[in-house]
């Protein structure tokens, strides 16, 4: 089995196994878009700010700023909202 058939057949075992997850095109565009990565996962994750604070046990008005720019989060906050999310902290902050 050649190296490129190997891999396919490693993704497809680790995808059934839920250790990998295929991510929608309009994901991918808006993150390549410079859209911020919180949102933009909070979104498909289909949370609501609200919902995504409370899980993440933050205050909502903090969330809204990280969000919007005007404020970046500390490594404890985006370890937080990366685990609500099912996300690693490089999502968020690439």
């Amino acid at each position: 089995m050649n190296f490129e058939v190997a891999a396919i057949e490693r993704f497809k075992a680790r995808l059934a196994a839920g250790e990998e997850e295929l991510v929608p095109a309009a994901v991918v565009n808006a993150l390549l878009d410079g859209a911020n990565p919180v949102r933009v996962w909070r979104d498909y994750r289909g949370l609501s700010a609200k919902d995504l604070a409370q899980r993440a046990d933050l205050a909502p008005a903090y969330l809204s700023q990280i969000e919007t720019g005007k404020r970046e989060g500390t490594v404890e906050t985006l370890r937080k909202i990366a685990q609500v999310l099912n996300v690693t902290i490089d999502d968020l902050v690439g």
